[in-house]
């Protein structure tokens, strides 16, 4: 597998399984990433060795939003400077691969691209934004709009499987599997000695030179 294309290519389709080990490798990334942050401030703090484990599973894709949120910048500005790089490094990252294979997941289900806009950046934006909104019905219509999209755009990514054979997107990548495997699996065809044997029937007459004396 090319894994440069497969985390941060939009081209081609990815299938359901790739979309979900994408998500594995950014969790362990997320974890990795968290562990040198905790090593950094064990060295800098003084006598202190306490190792709180917490680890974050969302990915931290709801900071995107915090970008143009500013309410948030309050918090960016309390973090010190190796917070503040570990976390715009894994905030960059994992939301370009996170990108990169939803939308060859999209391209899977023969949906452009900018079906991440009513997905996750219409129900994002209004997670965000939300407790600003004055309550009433038309919110509640917000809401549940926003719920919806979110629902709709986590089934088709996550659990619908890929229109099957190659559509404007490229080749059907279950396909590209099962051929892969059916190659590799099957044996290699030994050599039949039956079928290369020629049988020829014996000759009625005896062989030439050979005469047989009738008067004996």
């Amino acid at each position: 597998m090319d894994w440069t294309w497969y985390l941060f290519r939009f081209d081609g389709r990815i299938s359901r399984a790739l979309l979900w080990q994408a998500l594995l490798i950014v969790a362990l990334l997320a974890g990795l990433l968290w562990l040198i942050g905790q090593v950094i401030h064990i060295l800098n703090a003084e006598g202190s060795s306490k190792l709180s484990i917490k680890l974050d599973f969302d990915f931290g894709l709801d900071d995107i939003f915090k970008l143009v949120d500013p309410r948030a910048y309050r918090s960016l500005a309390s973090l010190d400077r190796t917070d503040l790089i570990l976390k715009s490094s894994r905030l960059a990252m994992f939301a370009w691969i996170f990108l990169a294979t939803a939308i060859k997941r999209l391209h899977d289900r023969d949906r452009s691209g900018w079906w991440m806009i009513p997905f996750f950046l219409m129900p994002g934006l209004f997670s965000q934004f939300s407790d600003l909104l004055p309550d009433g019905n038309w919110t509640l219509a917000l809401s549940l709009t926003a719920s919806t999209l979110w629902l709709w755009g986590l089934v088709e990514m996550f659990i619908v499987p890929g229109t099957s054979g190659e559509n404007r997107f490229g080749p059907d990548p279950l396909a590209e599997v099962e051929d892969g495997s059916a190659s590799a699996s099957s044996p290699a065809k030994s050599w039949d000695q039956q079928s290369e044997l020629e049988l020829v029937p014996p000759s009625a007459s005896p062989p030439g030179g050979m005469h047989v004396n009738r008067g004996a």
